[in-house]
C-alpha cells in the first residue's frame, strides 16, 4: 500500500496544543522538538497530563511552538505569551493550571503520569473524581516524555471511518459534558498524531501495519509497534474545538482491539512506531508500507 504524508505535527510541551509543520527532521527521539518539555507537579513529582482531565485539562487551552533546548513559545488562554526560558514561566503556568508545576526538559527518574480510566470519565464527567492508574513514560523510548513510542501516526482511512460511522445531525444526543457532535469532530488533532497519512483505503488500516515498516520520503523508515489505545484526551475540548465524547465512544464500538498480545482489547485509533532510520520528511512525501 502507498499513501502520502498529509500532515506533520509536533507538540513541544507534553499535553499542550502543538503546531503543524511543513517539514522536519525525524530522529530516534521522534520529530525534532516533539514533547521536549513537560510540566511536572512539584509536590507529587508526576508529569502533568490531560489524561487526568479533572486536574490537567487546562493544558489543552495552551498552545506551544518551537523546539527545546531553544525557546518554546507558549500562548496562554488570554492570548498573552510566555517563553520556556523566561524566569517567570513556572509561576505563570502554575497560576494558569491551578497547581504548582515546573517546566522541565528532563524526565524525573521513574517518570509516571496519572491516567484516568477513560470509560469512567465518559460516565461521570471531566470534573468527577474517577479511578486513576499510574502510567510509566518512555516504555519504548526510555528517557523521554513519550507515553510509549516517539512516533504516533493515524491514517485518513481511520478518520473517515470514524466520521462516517458516527455521523448524526447537529443538535442530536448529548452527553453529560456536551454534545456528541456530528462526525465532523474527528479532526486529527484530537488524537495528537505526529503523522497523518493519506491512504486510499477504508477502516482501521493501522491495525494491519503492526510489525511492518513504513518508508516515508527518501530516507525515513519507521517500524510500527502497536495500535494506540485511547484515553480520555480525544474527548476533551482542544482550544476552540469543543468537547466530543464520540471521539472515544466511536472507536470503543468500531475498533476495540488488543494493542499488545498481553493486553486486553481497548478502543484504538492510530499506531505507535519506532524510528529505524532517521531522515527529513516533508508534507506530501510518499509513504510506502513494507
Amino acid at each position: 500500500m502507498t499513501g502520502r504524508l498529509a500532515q506533520l505535527w509536533r507538540y513541544p510541551v507534553k499535553s499542550m496544543l502543538g503546531e503543524r509543520l511543513t517539514a522536519a527532521e525525524v530522529t530516534a527521539t521522534g520529530v525534532a522538538g516533539d514533547r521536549g518539555l513537560a510540566p511536572v507537579h512539584r509536590e507529587t513529582g508526576r508529569v502533568a497530563s490531560a489524561k487526568h482531565p479533572r486536574h490537567w485539562r487546562g493544558l489543552l487551552t495552551l498552545r506551544a511552538s518551537g523546539a527545546a533546548p531553544g525557546p518554546v513559545r507558549i500562548i496562554l488562554p488570554d492570548g498573552r505569551t510566555v517563553s520556556s526560558v523566561d524566569a517567570e514561566v513556572d509561576e505563570v503556568l502554575s497560576r494558569v493550571l491551578g497547581a504548582p508545576v515546573t517546566l522541565t526538559g528532563t524526565p524525573p527518574d521513574g517518570a509516571v503520569l496519572d491516567r484516568a480510566r477513560p470509560e469512567a470519565v465518559l460516565d461521570a464527567g471531566v470534573t468527577a473524581d474517577v479511578p486513576v492508574d499510574l502510567s510509566p513514560l518512555g516504555t519504548a523510548a526510555p528517557g523521554t516524555f513519550f507515553d510509549f513510542a516517539p512516533i504516533h501516526l493515524v491514517t485518513t482511512a481511520t478518520l473517515r471511518r470514524l466520521a462516517a460511522e458516527t455521523a448524526e445531525p447537529r443538535g442530536g444526543a448529548t452527553g453529560r459534558d456536551g454534545g456528541e457532535g456530528s462526525g465532523d469532530g474527528f479532526e486529527p488533532v484530537r488524537y495528537r498524531p505526529n503523522l497523518v497519512i493519506d491512504v486510499p483505503a477504508d477502516g482501521f488500516v493501522e491495525n494491519e501495519w503492526v510489525g511492518r515498516e513504513l518508508r516515508i520520503g527518501d530516507a525515513l523508515v519507521l517500524r510500527v509497534l502497536a495500535a494506540t489505545p485511547r484515553c480520555a484526551v480525544p474527548t476533551l475540548a482542544h482550544g476552540e474545538l469543543p468537547r466530543q465524547v464520540t471521539a472515544l465512544r466511536a472507536p470503543a464500538r468500531l475498533n476495540r482491539v488488543a494493542p499488545l498480545p498481553q493486553l486486553d482489547p481497548q478502543p484504538c485509533v492510530g499506531a505507535y512506531a519506532l524510528v529505524v532510520r532517521a531522515g527529513r520528511v516533508a508534507q506530501g512525501a510518499l509513504v510506502e508500507v513494507g
